[in-house]
C-alpha cells in the first residue's frame, strides 16, 4: 500500500469470526445485477449464490468500532422499502408521472442515514416533519397561484417557477460549491433553499405530483433537467417535446442515480485530479495507476493527507477536499442496491481496499471483473483495466501471505469524526 493511502486509512477494524452472518428479515425482495442476486434486507447485500457470500461492510464496521448504527440501519431499510417498488417499467417512468416510489421520502431516508453516520445523534432525522414541509410547499402554491390552474400550460409553468425560484428563493448551487453537504441532502435544501440540480428537480416534480393528486392539473408537464453547471430545472408542456429534450428527461431511476452519484463524488476520499475517474484516483493512491501529475502535486497531496490525519487524531473532521469515507461507502452501497452500473461494484471494492477489508474488496472486484468478461463488451478504458488488474494482484498477494491479519492499531477512520451540518 502506498504511503498516501497508509497515512489516510490505517487501522481498519478486524471483524470477529461470524461477523458476516446473514441478518434475517420477513420483508425481502430480489433482483439481479452482474450475474448474481441482490436481497434487499435490513441494509444487507447478499448475492444468491453461497459461492459469493458478500455483505456490505459499513454498518457492521461502525458497530464494531463503538458507533451505534440503529438509526442508520432504520434509514437504510426505509430506502430499501422504496426501491423495492421499482419495477422495470417504474425505472423508466418520468419523475413527473411516477406513482410507485415516493422520491421525497427516499431522498430523506438517504439524508437520515448519512446524518446518523456523521452526527452520532441519539435522535434520528425527523423524516416525517420534512415530508410535511414538502406538502406545505405544494399547498403554498395553491393558495398563492390558484388562478393558474385554469390558465394555459405556459402560464402555469411561469407561475410555478416564479413561486419556486423567486417567491421561495430556491436556487442552484454553483459548480464551486456543489460538494457542500447542504446542497446534496433534501432536508438541508428545504431549510437553506440551495441545492443541486437533482434535488431541485425532485422539488419541482413533487409539487407537480401533489397538484395532480389533488386534481388541479389537466395537462402533462415534463421537467427539463439541466446538464450544465448553473441552470435550474425548468418545466415544459409534454405535447411540445422535441427529440433533443429526451436526454434531459429524468426517470425515477436516473434521478436517484444522480442524487447518489453527487454524494459519492462529493465525499470520495481522493479528491485530487478530477480529470480521472473516482476509481483511478483510488488506484493512484494505492500506487496501482500511473500518475501523470508532477512531483509538486504529489508532494502537496501527501502533505494534505498528513494535515488531515492530524486533524482526525484530534477528533476534528476534515474538509470536503479530502472526502468522507463513511458517506462515500454509504453512497456506493445504495448505488449497488439500486442496480446501477456494474462499475459501482468495482469502486466499492477500491474503497474497501483502502479500509483494510482485503477479502471483501477482492470479492467485489472479482464479481465485477467476471461480469465484464461475460458481457463481452469492449474495454472502454485501458488505464482503468490495468489499474484493476494491478489492484487485484496486490490483494491476492496480501491474502496469500501466511499469517496475515488485519492491522491491530485501534485508530480508525470510522470513529470520533463528528461533523455538524
Amino acid at each position: 500500500m502506498s504511503s498516501l493511502s497508509c497515512q489516510w486509512f490505517f487501522g481498519a477494524y478486524a471483524y470477529p469470526s461470524g461477523r458476516f452472518c446473514n441478518l434475517s428479515s420477513s420483508n425481502t425482495s430480489t433482483s439481479s445485477l452482474a450475474g448474481f442476486t441482490i436481497y434487499c434486507s435490513n441494509s444487507q447485500f447478499t448475492p444468491g449464490s453461497s459461492k459469493n457470500d458478500l455483505k456490505f461492510v459499513l454498518h457492521d464496521a461502525l458497530d464494531a468500532s463503538g458507533v451505534n448504527t440503529t438509526h442508520a440501519r432504520i434509514a437504510r431499510e426505509g430506502f430499501c422499502s422504496q426501491i423495492r417498488k421499482l419495477s422495470n417499467i417504474e425505472r423508466e417512468t418520468s419523475i413527473c408521472i411516477n406513482r410507485g416510489v415516493d422520491l421525497g421520502k427516499t431522498a430523506l431516508h438517504i439524508a437520515a442515514e448519512d446524518d446518523s453516520l456523521v452526527s452520532h445523534s441519539s435522535v434520528p432525522l425527523p423524516v416525517d416533519d420534512f415530508l410535511e414541509r414538502l406538502d406545505h410547499l405544494s399547498m403554498g402554491y395553491c393558495s398563492r397561484y390558484s388562478s393558474s390552474f385554469t390558465s394555459s400550460p405556459e402560464h402555469f409553468i411561469h407561475c410555478l417557477e416564479k413561486y419556486l425560484y423567486v417567491n421561495k428563493g430556491f436556487r442552484r448551487t454553483g459548480a464551486t460549491t456543489q460538494s457542500e453537504p447542504r446542497a446534496l441532502y433534501l432536508h438541508s435544501v428545504l431549510t437553506h433553499r440551495s441545492g443541486s440540480a437533482s434535488l431541485l428537480s425532485l422539488l419541482y416534480s413533487e409539487i407537480l405530483k401533489m397538484l395532480r393528486l389533488w386534481g388541479f392539473l389537466s395537462f402533462d408537464i415534463e421537467v427539463f433537467f439541466p446538464h450544465d453547471s448553473s441552470s435550474t430545472p425548468r418545466g415544459y408542456c409534454k405535447q411540445k417535446t422535441k427529440e433533443s429534450d429526451q436526454s434531459h428527461v429524468m426517470t425515477t431511476q436516473s434521478l436517484l442515480e444522480e442524487m447518489l452519484k453527487d454524494l459519492k463524488d462529493a465525499f470520495w476520499p481522493f479528491q485530487l485530479d478530477h480529470t480521472k475517474s473516482p476509481f483511478l484516483r483510488a488506484a493512484r493512491a494505492a500506487n496501482c495507476s500511473e500518475s501523470t501529475n508532477d512531483s509538486d502535486e504529489s508532494a502537496f497531496g501527501l502533505a494534505s493527507v498528513k494535515a488531515a490525519l492530524h486533524r482526525l487524531e484530534r477528533g476534528v473532521w476534515t474538509s470536503v477536499r479530502f472526502g468522507d469515507m463513511r458517506r462515500a461507502l454509504s453512497a456506493c452501497e445504495r448505488l449497488i442496491l439500486l442496480q446501477t452500473e456494474p462499475k459501482e461494484l468495482r469502486d466499492y471494492g477500491a474503497l474497501l481496499y483502502h479500509c483494510g477489508f482485503y477479502k471483501e474488496a477482492l470479492q467485489y472486484l472479482t464479481i465485477y471483473q467476471d461480469g465484464q468478461k461475460e458481457s463481452l463488451d469492449l474495454i472502454d478504458n485501458v488505464e482503468e483495466e490495468e489499474a484493476l488488474e494491478k489492484l487485484m494482484i496486490r490483494l491476492n498477494l496480501i491474502l496469500m501471505e501466511e499469517g496475515w491479519s488485519p492491522p491491530t492499531d485501534n485508530k480508525s477512520f470510522l470513529r470520533n469524526n463528528s461533523e455538524p451540518w
